[in-house]
């Protein structure tokens, strides 16, 4: 059971991990000498890396909201998770925890797929860059560790 324990804790920190690098990288959208993240749009002009505020359009608001709120809730699911391992009675599921991180990973598709309709730049020679597949990868993984969590159950 410890072992089942530790493994979930470490693909819950995997995670959490996903979605701060997806969240702050700068490599949503990418190519040539431009790259695109949530907060900044930065473009490489005479040797010199100049950023600019992203734009202030309503869609890009929505996803920085989503992504703010998938880390936010997949790091209370962390928390309720420590806290029920202690305080949970013997037979009991993680209902909590498990609520938590489903809404994580309902709100990181959400902003990706806002982002992906919504993003102008895709048919000018542009493609999603890294910090984008990341957030991808970390909806699965957050959805199936919710899962996991409504299955699990303490024992002694």
């Amino acid at each position: 059971m410890l072992l089942i324990l530790l493994g979930v804790l470490i693909l819950h920190l995997i995670i959490l991990t996903l979605l701060i690098v997806s969240t702050a990288a700068s490599a949503w959208s990418v190519g040539g000498e431009i790259s695109k993240d949530l907060w900044y749009s930065c473009m490489t002009t005479n040797g010199g890396y100049h950023c600019q505020t992203a734009t202030t359009e309503d869609w890009i608001q929505a996803v920085q909201a989503l992504m703010i709120l998938s880390l936010l809730f997949c790091f209370f699911s962390l928390i309720a998770f420590v806290f029920q391992l202690f305080n949970l009675v013997k037979g009991g599921r993680f209902f909590f925890t498990a609520i938590f991180q489903i809404l994580a990973s309902v709100f990181v598709m959400c902003g990706a797929i806002i982002y992906t309709v919504m993003s102008p730049d895709n048919g000018s020679g542009t493609q999603f860059g890294y910090a984008y597949v990341l957030a991808w990868v970390a909806f699965p993984l957050c959805l199936i560790s919710g899962l996991i969590y409504i299955i699990l159950r303490k024992k002694e």
